[in-house]
């Protein structure tokens, strides 16, 4: 009886730390940007780009792979299914340039990035429609 006690309080805790590894490893994502681009005032060049997802579902964090740079934000509610998890980027473009304004994870997602980016864009759109 003690054995089997043992067994089905152990086997519960095996299962629950092999669902936490599969959830780590899922939780960081690499993505390929084709062109180079601002975020945060900087400019990063084109290339492999990792997005990690927290734990604890609050943050991201965008780094890039080949060098030590990177940028955390605070992650929202977002519209899409809250099983999806899928990393989205948003970019923005003027002319050349081009502005990453959001990431969404799955069903969460970050505030705007780049408010002067965005700006100006938004100036750069509605001064091309008169």
């Amino acid at each position: 009886m003690r054995f089997i006690l043992h067994k089905l309080v152990l086997v519960p805790a095996i299962m629950a730390a092999a669902a936490l590894a599969t959830t780590s490893a899922k939780a960081e994502t690499t993505v390929k940007v084709p062109f180079s681009f601002t975020v945060g005032g900087k400019v990063l060049p084109a290339g492999q780009y990792a997005v990690r997802h927290d734990s604890t579902g609050n943050f991201v964090t965008f780094a890039s792979k080949r060098s030590p740079q990177s940028f955390t934000w605070v992650l929202g509610p977002g519209m899409p299914d809250p099983t999806d998890n899928t990393v989205v980027l948003k970019f923005g473009q003027s002319g050349q340039t081009h502005a990453l304004q959001s990431i969404q994870v799955g069903s969460m997602i970050t505030g705007h990035l780049d408010r002067k980016t965005a700006t100006e864009m938004e100036m750069g759109q509605s001064s091309t429609g008169r």
